[in-house]
């Protein structure tokens, strides 16, 4: 691992096993077949799942009794730092697994709910995916359009989400919709639910390796016991984004330590005018920043992990986290396709994959640009878009 500030050192022995079992993992099982997987933008996508179940690595932190194995929060991190060392879309699937779907089943479900589809979810056999963002504007996530009217012992919902991570394949979505008092209240709405659809989005130019669509509402009848009786309002999913945006901080660190230490391969082994073209200085300071950056991302992201586990870490924390993490990540990669020359635009090389990916992970769960927001609001008092 690239920890040249020694981050590893702050975590426990449990919490260095899992990074370690889990980086074993994802080089003999994914990195061999990732770039004909983001390549051909096919991903097998129960297998993929089916193994990550096995490995314990969706929603680690959830009980026991429910499937999960009651992993540390720094645990759980470490996890999403080595699936995204091989790609962000491996990330994302896990993380919406685990933190937009497990997550929310589980802190605000029914224990009928709990019983019914974590365990499933947890092993991989259920694949599921998280219904928020909408075509209108997914960073005002209080605008959403989407309505879920009572009508005796169901409700029936209506609307339309988009940049939906594993929807084509998901067996179940939680989503998020308003209900007659205009309360944001959340929904398990099963495959098979007549009005339910979930077209693929195509043509993507980032995060191949991950499968991405819409999710349809078409006046979808479902018992009123599908939704999630622990709460209401913009509470309850954003307390789901803020899980996930937890292990995105982890996770473009492990982006980052993969471009970075293919540029120092790269820049050592070939040479220009005689001399390897790591020599140059211009070169070395780019090595420099994405190292000093990986390195203070890290010691972010362990700190981060501590606060979360001892139950004092906060929005945002979090919104500074991955705002900055995600940033130098993508700063990172881009420098890295820099360092490759013409090679930097073949995937034979991993630089320009992980440079595209983190364009996505950049936008999504949180613009740059709205963390700001969000870490000023929290700071001053003041809401800037208010």
């Amino acid at each position: 691992m690239l920890d040249y500030f020694q981050a590893q050192s702050l975590l426990g022995p449990d919490e260095k096993l899992v990074m370690d079992s889990v980086r074993s993992y994802v080089d003999a099982q994914l990195t061999p077949h990732i770039e004909e997987w983001w390549d051909s933008a096919e991903l097998p996508v129960r297998e993929v799942m089916k193994g990550l179940g096995d490995q314990g690595l969706l929603g680690p932190t959830i009980a026991e009794e429910y499937g999960g194995s009651g992993a540390s929060y720094s645990s759980y991190g470490a996890m999403m730092y080595e699936l995204e060392r091989c790609d962000s879309g491996l990330r994302s699937a896990a993380s919406v697994q685990g933190s937009l779907v497990m997550h929310p089943i589980s802190t605000y479900g029914s224990d009928e709910q709990k019983r019914e589809y974590l365990p499933r979810l947890a092993s991989g056999e259920l694949i599921g995916c998280f219904g928020l963002t909408e075509s209108d504007g997914g960073s005002d996530p209080g605008a959403m359009r989407t309505r879920a009217r009572r009508d005796g012992g169901d409700y029936v919902l209506s609307g339309n989400k988009m940049w939906i991570t594993n929807s084509p394949e998901a067996d179940l979505a939680v989503v998020w919709a308003k209900d007659d008092e205009g309360a944001v209240r959340g929904f398990i709405v099963p495959r098979g639910i007549k009005g339910f659809s979930t077209p693929k989005i195509k043509r993507k130019m980032s995060l191949r390796a991950s499968v991405t669509g819409e999710i349809v509402l078409e006046d979808c009848r479902i018992p009123a016991c599908n939704m999630l009786p622990g709460v209401a309002g913009l509470k309850g999913p954003l307390g789901c984004l803020t899980s996930a945006r937890y292990g995105i901080a982890w996770g473009a660190m492990g982006a980052l330590e993969a471009v970075y230490t293919a540029s120092l391969e790269y820049t050592t082994g070939r040479s220009t005018f005689g001399k390897p073209i790591a020599s140059r200085q211009l070169v070395q300071d780019k090595l420099v920043r994405m190292l000093t950056d990986h390195s203070l991302g890290m010691l972010l992201a362990v700190q981060l992990g501590r606060l979360k586990d001892a139950g004092s870490m906060t929005f945002g924390q979090v919104s500074v986290a991955k705002r900055n993490n995600v940033r130098v990540a993508l700063q990172g990669a881009r420098l890295a396709r820099e360092l490759h020359g013409g090679n930097g635009i073949t995937t034979e090389y991993p630089v320009i994959r992980h440079m595209l990916n983190l364009e996505t992970v950049d936008t999504y769960e949180g613009t740059h640009d709205i963390h700001t927001l969000i870490v000023g609001r929290d700071i001053t008092g003041f809401g800037a878009l208010e």
